[in-house]
């Protein structure tokens, strides 16, 4: 079968690998007919490794056909449409055990530390999967894991329907924030952005509001878009290295920052300020199985989610040059989904 195999920074190649053994105990093996790429696809082959264990078959984003069951499996058949939630969490630890399966104490995730998705067949527990709406496409259904990290964040943020929203930052993992923000009902959605077609984009999606930042100063930016006591929340998507202090300065008295970008070193933070103006910070990691992933599938049976945030739709031998490189490089203009059956 052809796969993603990455092996290092700069080295990923598509190639004839032998397929999966056949399912054992609770795992199922999927055909697979779509899979997105991810940003932390292309900063591993950039600059990797750094969540990867190579050599490993890349692809955390990904839907397909069961074509056999292990042993155990209930709840599937092949046949069956499924997606993957791609994290692997042992269900028996402490953080498993209260409903954070995310945090596992041995968690694993498909395509990063486990041969995922970027292939014509891949073997994920039965725990990772669900079926998929007769109503969602195979393209659709190929965003739902990158939209339970946002439906995550999102109600990590705790912002309520009344309250005002900032999202800073509308490409990548910001433009499904923004998606989910609205499927929770949240009114007064500020975008935030340097890039015009991500703002276009954000408006698309349910942004009330949209600010070009470019060249301005981000506080006063942040104030002006909202008000002079600032807004409820902040959702700083970015990862720019200035962003959380600016988010922590504006954001009103007794506020939330969710802070989703990940930071490539560590910053200062005024912990005074913080404290006398009881902010409270608050931090996500991927999303929780069980309570996000059934919410994304229906973002996608309601939305034009699909036709908003994606860029094209490739074949795997296009990865690198369509896919990998373009996003590394900052020049991809949306999100690009894999067509595993072309």
């Amino acid at each position: 079968m052809k796969a993603a195999v990455y092996r290092g920074k700069g080295l990923l190649s598509v190639e004839d690998v032998p397929r999966p053994d056949p399912p054992v105990e609770d795992e199922v093996q999927v055909r697979v007919t779509r899979a997105a790429v991810c940003g932390t696809d292309s900063a591993e082959w950039d600059h990797g490794p750094l969540l990867t264990i190579p050599p490993v078959i890349l692809g955390h984003e990904f839907t397909g056909i069961v074509d056999s069951i292990g042993p155990s499996v209930t709840g599937f058949s092949p046949g069956d449409r499924v997606v993957a939630g791609a994290g692997v969490s042992c269900g028996e630890c402490e953080w498993c055990s209260s409903g954070r399966t995310n945090l596992c104490s041995s968690y694993q995730t498909l395509g990063l530390q486990i041969d995922g998705g970027l292939a014509d067949y891949v073997n994920a527990p039965a725990s990772t999967l669900m079926l998929v709406p007769d109503d969602v496409s195979d393209d659709e259904a190929a965003l739902a894991q990158p939209q339970s990290v946002a439906m995550h964040a999102v109600r990590r943020s705790g912002v309520a329907s009344e309250e005002m929203c900032v999202v800073l930052g509308a490409g990548g993992i910001g433009a499904f924030i923004i998606s989910a923000a609205r499927a929770r009902g949240v009114g007064q959605l500020i975008a935030l952005d340097i890039d015009a077609e991500r703002l276009e984009t954000a408006a698309r999606l349910g942004a009330s509001k949209t600010v070009d930042v470019s060249g301005v100063d981000l506080v006063e930016a942040i104030r002006a878009a909202t008000s002079p006591d600032g807004p409820h929340v902040i959702i700083e998507a970015t990862g720019a290295p200035h962003a959380p202090a600016a988010c922590f300065e504006a954001v009103r008295k007794g506020g939330r920052v969710l802070l989703v970008g990940l930071q490539g070193a560590p910053r200062e933070i005024d912990l005074f300020a913080l404290t006398v103006r009881e902010v409270e910070v608050t931090t996500t990691l991927a999303h929780v199985f069980a309570e996000d992933l059934a919410d994304s599938l229906e973002v996608l049976r309601t939305t034009d989610l699909f036709d908003v945030v994606v860029d094209k739709v490739i074949g795997l031998d296009q990865l690198v040059d369509e896919a990998i490189r373009p996003m590394a490089e900052r020049r991809a203009k949306g999100k690009i989904v894999v067509d595993l059956t072309r």
